[in-house]
C-alpha cells in the first residue's frame, strides 16, 4: 500500500494540461445544480389579496389565521368555542351546510395518555360536505382548530385551518368536482387526537373511507413537506406528483416518520383504514407550542405553499377515480428541480444490487488496467469509512459543547436562529472530509479512494433497501451514477473531456439526490441530531470526490514536490472549513442570545393534595435554569401522589398550599354480584379545568371492565400503585359518568381523582418569569393539578 504508484498508474491518472479550467467548469456546473435544487425547495411567493377567485391567496387565508389565533384556545375552553363559532360562520357564509359533531371519543394512535390507561375527550368537530357530480369516493381535507394551552397556535394549527377556509372559498368559486369533498376541522388534536378519532370511527360520512389530506405545522417557516403517507402509496404519490404545484416530499421522510412515536390527526385515519397524505412545514421549531406561536410569527410564503398544494391536490383527487388509489406497493420518490422523481418500490432492491455490482466491476476493471492495486482498493475502502464515522460524531460533540455553553438549548426543539449552527455542522463535515482526503490521497491514490467511497454508498444502499426501502435511493442512485461514470471514463482517454463530463454528471446526480435531504434534515430533526445531516453531507462529499480531485496538481516528473503541493492544497480547504466551523459557532452564540423576543424555555407545574394539605412545585427540566431552580431542587417521584401527571420522576420542591377544591366524586350506584363490585360514579370538576382523571389503587381492587360517558374503554393496567386510569380532556361542567366493575382486594376501594387547569400567576409564592424566560412548549407547562383520594 505504501509503495509509489507505477509509471502506468501515473499515466492513467494524469490529467489534461488545462486541468484548472476543467475543474472550474465542473465546479460551476455543480454549484448551478445545487442552486437550482435549493431554489426549488423555497416556498412560493404569496399571491396578493386580490388574486383571482379560483386561486389561493396567503393574505386572504392569513386574515382567518389572525382570528383563529387571537387567543390561546385549548379544547373545551370558551376561547375554543369562539373560534369554532367563527369558523362555522365563515363556512356558512360561503353557502356551505356545516354541522357540529358533538360527542365523546377515545384517543387514537400510539400515544400514552397523561396517566396511562384510557384517554378520552369531549369533542366538537366542524364538518362540511361539498357534493361531487359523479363521486367515486370522498376527499377529506383535515386540520385541527384547537391550540395547546401554552400558545395561541398561529402556525399549529391556524395555518392548516386558515388554508382550508381559503381552499373552501376557491372551490365554491369554481365548478363542482367529480368526487365529494369533506372539509373537517377537528377538535382536541393536541389533547389526544380524539376529534379525528371520533369522526373516523363514528361519523356517517366516514363510512365509505376515502383519501385524507391532513394539514399541519411544526414551526413557523420553510417548505411544506409531505412527510407521511398511508401504506402502499404508489398511486397516491403519483397523484401528489402531478397535482401539487410545489411537491416537496421524500420516501425517506415517510420511513423515518413511521419509525417515530409521533402522531397527528392523520394517525386516527390510518388506524381506521383511510388512505392519504400528511403535510407540514417544520422550520422555526423553537416557537412550537409556545406563546410565540402567533400569527405574526408565520412566514406567509409557507402559508402560500400549504394552500397551493392543498388546493391543487383537492382538485386532482377530486377528478381521480379514488378506487384506484390502493396500490400494491410503496413508491420511492424525492424532489428534483421542477417536480418529483418517483419509481416503483419493486425496483429498490434490484437497483441497489445493480449499484453494488457496478462498483465491484469498476474496482475490478480499474485493477485490471493497472490504475489501482488490490491493496490500494482495500485500503481505499477501509479508509473511506473514517469520514462517515468521524463527521457525524464531530457534529454531535459540537452540539454537546454548544449546549454546555448555553444549557437553555436543551429545552428547545431547535435554536431560534439555527442557521449559523447548521453551517457549522456542514463546515465540520467538510473539514473532516478534506482533511481525510489530503492525508490519504497520496498514499492510497484518488482512484482507490473514489471507488472506496462509492463502495460504502452501494453497501448502504443495499442495507437500506432491505431495512428502510424508502431511503435506499439516497445511497443507491449516487453509487450507481458514480460507478457508471467511472466505467465511462475508463472506456475512453483519461486526458480527454469524457472523464470530466462523466464525473461531473455523476456528482450532479448526488447533489440532486442528497442536497435536499441534508437541508431538510436540519429542521426535521433539530440540532440535537445534527450528526444525521453531517452523515449525509459526507456521503454527498464522497460522491463528488472525482470532481474534487480535479483541483489537485497533475502528477509529473518532480513527484516529491507535486506530492507536497498536493498535500498543502488539500490541507487548505480542511483548515478553512475548520476555521469556518469555529467562526459560525461563534456567530451563532453571538446572534442567538436569549432575550424577551427569544426567551429561554422553562417548565413548571404546581400539584396540591387536598387530603394531606401538601403542595409542591414540579419541573421536567433536566438541568433547571436559575428561574426554575428557585422552585425545585432534587428529583422527586409523583407516581403515587399524582398519577395523572404522567411522569414518575421530576424535579420538585415545596410549595405553599392554596385553597383549591379537588374534583368531586359521587357514587350513583354500588352493587356487588358474584364477588365483583360495580361502581357507577360521577366525577365532577369544581372549577374550570382542562382535564380530569381517576385512578384505582391496585392494592384495593382489580378493574375488570370500565365505561366512560357510556363508552366501553379498554382495561390496560400499568405498573405501579395506580394501575387503571381514566383521563378525560375538556370535561363538561356537569362532570362525567364512569362505571367500573372491580374485583375487591380490600374492604374499601381507593380511588384517586385529579383535575388540572392552566396558569400559575395567582398561586402564593409564584414569581413572574423575567422577560428573557419563556414557557416550554409542553402539554404540562404551567399545569395546576389538584388531587384527592376517595375510599369507597
Amino acid at each position: 500500500m505504501g509503495a509509489p504508484p507505477s509509471p502506468a498508474a501515473d499515466r492513467a491518472l494524469a490529467r489534461p494540461r488545462r486541468r484548472p479550467l476543467a475543474a472550474l467548469a465542473a465546479l460551476v456546473a455543480l454549484v448551478a445544480v445545487g442552486a437550482a435544487v435549493l431554489f426549488d425547495l423555497r416556498p412560493p411567493a404569496p399571491r396578493p389579496a386580490d388574486a383571482p377567485a379560483e386561486e389561493f391567496s396567503a393574505p386572504r387565508a392569513y386574515a382567518h389565521v389572525q382570528h383563529i389565533a387571537e387567543r390561546i384556545h385549548p379544547a373545551g375552553s370558551p376561547a375554543n368555542d369562539a373560534v369554532r363559532a367563527h369558523l362555522e360562520a365563515v363556512l356558512r357564509g360561503l353557502g356551505l351546510e356545516t354541522e357540529v359533531q358533538d360527542t365523546v371519543a377515545e384517543e387514537a394512535g400510539q400515544l400514552t395518555g397523561a396517566a396511562g390507561g384510557a384517554t378520552l375527550a369531549r369533542v366538537r368537530n366542524l364538518v362540511t360536505r361539498l357534493p361531487g357530480t359523479d363521486p367515486t369516493g370522498t376527499v377529506f381535507l383535515v386540520a385541527h382548530y384547537d391550540s395547546v394551552q401554552s400558545g395561541p397556535g398561529g402556525n399549529d394549527n391556524g395555518a392548516g385551518v386558515g388554508t382550508i377556509l381559503e381552499v373552501a372559498r376557491a372551490l365554491t368559486s369554481g365548478p363542482r368536482l367529480r368526487n365529494d369533498v369533506v372539509l373537517l376541522l377537528t377538535d382536541a388534536e393536541e389533547a389526544c387526537l380524539c376529534g379525528a378519532s371520533a369522526f373516523a370511527s363514528d361519523h356517517p360520512l366516514a363510512a365509505g373511507r376515502g383519501v385524507v389530506l391532513n394539514l399541519e405545522a411544526r414551526g413557523r417557516t420553510g417548505p411544506v413537506i409531505m412527510f407521511e403517507t398511508s401504506p402502499k402509496n404508489a398511486a397516491l404519490v403519483e397523484v401528489f406528483g402531478r397535482g401539487a404545484p410545489h411537491p416537496v416530499g421524500t420516501s425517506f421522510a415517510v420511513e423515518v416518520y413511521r419509525a417515530l412515536p409521533n402522531d397527528t390527526d392523520f394517525t386516527a385515519f390510518l388506524d381506521a383504514g383511510f388512505v392519504g397524505l400528511n403535510s407540514a412545514y417544520l422550520d422555526g421549531g423553537a416557537i412550537y407550542h409556545t406563546p410565540l406561536d402567533t400569527p405574526e410569527s408565520m412566514d406567509r410564503a409557507s402559508l402560500q405553499h400549504h394552500g397551493d398544494n392543498a388546493l391543487g391536490l383537492v382538485r386532482e383527487f377530486g377528478r381521480t377515480d379514488l378506487g384506484t388509489l390502493r396500490a400494491g406497493q410503496d413508491a420511492t420518490y424525492f424532489p428534483v428541480p421542477g417536480g418529483l422523481a418517483r419509481y416503483p418500490g419493486v425496483l429498490v432492491l434490484p437497483l441497489a444490487l445493480l449499484a453494488l455490482a457496478g462498483v465491484l466491476v469498476l474496482g475490478w476493471l480499474a485493477r485490471r488496467r493497472g490504475r489501482v492495486t488490490v491493496g490500494r482498493l482495500v485500503a481505499g475502502f477501509g479508509l473511506a469509512l473514517m469520514p462517515i464515522v468521524v463527521a457525524p460524531l464531530g457534529a454531535q460533540l459540537f452540539w454537546a459543547g454548544i449546549t454546555a455553553v448555553r444549557p437553555g438549548y436543551a429545552e428547545l426543539l431547535d435554536p431560534y436562529r439555527p442557521t449559523w449552527y447548521r453551517l457549522a455542522v456542514l463546515a465540520i463535515a467538510a473539514a473532516v472530509l478534506c482533511a481525510w482526503y489530503a492525508l490519504t490521497r497520496r498514499r492510497v491514490g484518488p482512484a482507490a479512494l473514489a471507488i472506496g467511497g462509492l463502495a460504502w454508498l452501494a453497501l448502504l444502499g443495499v442495507l437500506l433497501a432491505v431495512l428502510v426501502p424508502g431511503g435506499a435511493y439516497l445511497a443507491t442512485l449516487p453509487a450507481l451514477a458514480g460507478a457508471l461514470a467511472g466505467l465511462v471514463a475508463m472506456a475512453g482517454r483519461l486526458d480527454g473531456p469524457v472523464p470530466v463530463i462523466a464525473a461531473t454528471a455523476a456528482a450532479a446526480v448526488a447533489v440532486v439526490v442528497l442536497l435536499p435531504t441534508v437541508v431538510l434534515l436540519f429542521p426535521a430533526l433539530g440540532m440535537a441530531m445534527g450528526g444525521v445531516a453531517a452523515l449525509f453531507a459526507v456521503l454527498l462529499g464522497l460522491a463528488v470526490l472525482p470532481v474534487v480531485d480535479l483541483l489537485h496538481p497533475q502528477a509529473g516528473g518532480q513527484r516529491g514536490m507535486v506530492a507536497l503541493r498536493a498535500r498543502r492544497l488539500g490541507a487548505l480547504p480542511a483548515g478553512a472549513a475548520a476555521l469556518a466551523a469555529v467562526v459560525c459557532a461563534g456567530i451563532g452564540l453571538a446572534v442567538d442570545r436569549f432575550d424577551a423576543a427569544h426567551p429561554a424555555s422553562s417548565h413548571l407545574m404546581y400539584a396540591l393534595d387536598t387530603g394531606t394539605g401538601q403542595a409542591r412545585w414540579l419541573s421536567r427540566e433536566s438541568a433547571p435554569q436559575p428561574w426554575t431552580a428557585g422552585y425545585v431542587a432534587g428529583p422527586v417521584s409523583v407516581a403515587d401522589d399524582f398519577p395523572g401527571i404522567g411522569r414518575a420522576e421530576l424535579l420538585g420542591g415545596p410549595a405553599q398550599a392554596t385553597e383549591l377544591p379537588a374534583p368531586r366524586l359521587d357514587v350513583l350506584a354500588d352493587t356487588t354480584t358474584a364477588g365483583e363490585r360495580t361502581l357507577r360514579l360521577r366525577l365532577t370538576p369544581q372549577r374550570p379545568v382542562r382535564l380530569i382523571t381517576l385512578h384505582v389503587d391496585t392494592a384495593t381492587a382489580t378493574v375488570r371492565t370500565a365505561q366512560v360517558a357510556g363508552r366501553p374503554v379498554p382495561v390496560e393496567p400499568r405498573d405501579g400503585r395506580w394501575g387503571f386510569g381514566v383521563v378525560f380532556h375538556a370535561p363538561p361542567p356537569e362532570g362525567i359518568e364512569i362505571t367500573l366493575t372491580v374485583e375487591p382486594r380490600a374492604e374499601r376501594v381507593a380511588l384517586r381523582a385529579m383535575d388540572a387547569s392552566d396558569g400559575l400567576d395567582e398561586l402564593p409564592g409564584f414569581r413572574p418569569r423575567p422577560p428573557h424566560v419563556g414557557i416550554a412548549g409542553s402539554h404540562t407547562s404551567d399545569l395546576l393539578a389538584v388531587a384527592h383520594t376517595y375510599p369507597l
